[in-house]
C-alpha cells in the first residue's frame, strides 16, 4: 500500500481547530457531568446539571499539531509505530495540564462565585498558587495519559489500517475514521477512568502544598478505594465513554475531513 502524505503544521492547526470547536460545542456538557461525578463533593454539590458550558475551551488544535508533527519526525523505525504514537501523544497532552486545571475547577465551582469563567479562574490560581498552581496534576496527568494514549491512538492507526486494506483502499473517508476513532476512545476511555478520577481529585484539591503533606498518588488511589470503595474508581465511566467515543467519532472525523480536504486527496 502506498505510503499517505502527511499533513502540514498549519493543516493540523485548521483541521484541529475545526474539529476541537464542533466537539466542544456537542459535548462539552458529558464532560461536565463526568467531572462533576467525580468530585469530592458529589454531583450536586459541584454544581449538578447547572452550567454545564462553564469551563468551555479547546486545546485540541495544538494538541493534535504536536502529535502530528511528531509522528512524522521521531527518529524510530516503522516496526516501532506503537511506540512513536505513544511517545507523540503523551507529549503533546503535556501542554494540556493547566487548561485542564482551569477547566476543571470552572466545571465544579471549585472557586465560587469568585471565578465564574475560565479567565476569572486561571487569575485566581495565578493569584494564589502562581504558576505552579497550573501544573497541578502534572503527575497524575502523566499517569492517566500514558496508558490511555498507549491504548487509544495505537489502536486508531491499526484500526484505520484493518479498515483501508479491508476495504482496499489508500485513504479512508472522514465517517469511516471517525468509525474508528470511536472504537479506540470507547476501549481506552472505560479502561482508564479509574486513573481519570485520580487525576480530576488532586486538580480539585486546593491546600497549600508547602504547608501541607499531600498523600503521594499511590497513596490518594488507595484512599479513595478504601474509605469509598471500587465505585468510586469508576465514577462517571458512562459519561467519560460516551464523551471520547461519541466525541472522538466527531473530531476524529472531523479532523480526517478538514486534512484531506486541504491536502486535496
Amino acid at each position: 500500500m502506498t505510503t499517505q502524505p502527511s499533513p502540514t503544521f498549519y493543516q493540523s492547526l485548521a483541521a484541529g481547530g475545526l474539529a476541537g470547536t464542533a466537539v466542544d460545542l456537542l459535548f462539552f456538557p458529558i464532560d461536565t457531568i463526568k467531572t462533576r461525578l467525580q468530585s469530592a463533593q458529589g454531583f450536586v454539590g459541584a454544581g449538578g446539571f447547572k452550567g454545564i458550558y462553564k469551563g468551555i475551551g479547546s486545546v485540541r488544535a495544538v494538541f493534535f499539531c504536536t502529535y502530528d508533527t511528531l509522528k512524522r519526525t521521531l527518529p524510530l523505525p516503522s516496526d516501532l509505530a506503537p511506540i512513536t504514537h505513544m511517545i507523540s501523544a503523551s507529549a503533546a497532552c503535556s501542554i494540556r495540564v493547566p487548561t485542564e486545571v482551569i477547566k476543571t475547577r470552572t466545571q465544579t465551582s471549585t472557586y465560587g462565585h469568585a471565578a465564574q469563567s475560565s479567565f476569572a479562574a486561571a487569575r485566581l490560581v495565578l493569584s494564589t498558587e502562581g504558576i505552579r498552581g497550573l501544573y497541578r496534576g502534572f503527575g497524575s496527568t502523566v499517569m492517566r495519559e500514558i496508558p490511555f494514549t498507549s491504548l487509544q491512538f495505537p489502536l486508531y492507526e491499526l484500526l484505520k489500517l484493518k479498515l483501508a486494506k479491508v476495504l482496499g483502499k489508500k485513504t479512508l473517508h472522514a465517517y469511516e475514521a471517525a468509525v474508528c476513532g470511536s472504537l479506540a476512545g470507547s476501549v481506552a476511555a472505560a479502561l482508564t477512568t479509574p486513573l481519570d478520577v485520580l487525576k480530576t481529585r488532586v486538580m480539585l484539591d486546593l491546600r497549600d502544598p508547602t504547608k501541607h503533606n499531600l498523600p503521594s498518588l499511590p497513596a490518594r488511589f488507595k484512599q479513595i478505594y478504601t474509605v469509598e470503595g471500587v465505585r468510586a474508581l469508576f465514577s462517571g465511566v458512562v459519561p467519560r465513554t460516551l464523551w471520547i467515543s461519541a466525541g472522538g467519532a466527531v473530531f476524529l472525523g472531523v479532523y480526517e475531513w478538514t486534512v484531506h480536504t486541504l491536502m486535496g486527496v
